[in-house]
């Protein structure tokens, strides 16, 4: 089972005893500041569950899959997202969540 947006909301909400709407206003406000840095090309760290960050891709070849026809791939920024040691652990099961 995933987490939508709508979830992860209820969660904040239940487990910091705020609002529904206060909960999303504060998720909104986090994933807005996250955005802003990565597109001034920065990154984002956050200790023990990992650094979102931007990598340059370079322009490159690649090739139709229906024709076989060589293209251009051009050149592009990416968002990219490296997990922390905290949360690697968490999710392979050696470090009990607080």
């Amino acid at each position: 089972m995933g987490l939508n947006k709508q979830n992860l909301v209820d969660a904040i909400a239940k487990d910091v005893d705020l609002t529904k709407v206060d909960a999303e206003k504060a998720l909104k406000a986090t994933l807005a500041a996250i955005t802003k840095e990565l597109k001034k090309g920065g990154s984002v760290t956050l200790i023990g569950f990992g650094t979102f960050s931007v990598l340059k891709r370079k322009a490159r070849k690649g090739k139709n899959p229906r024709t076989g026809e060589v293209i251009k791939i051009g050149a592009k920024k990416v968002p990219k997202f490296k997990p922390g040691k905290g949360l690697r652990e968490t999710v392979a099961g050696k470090r009990k969540k607080k």
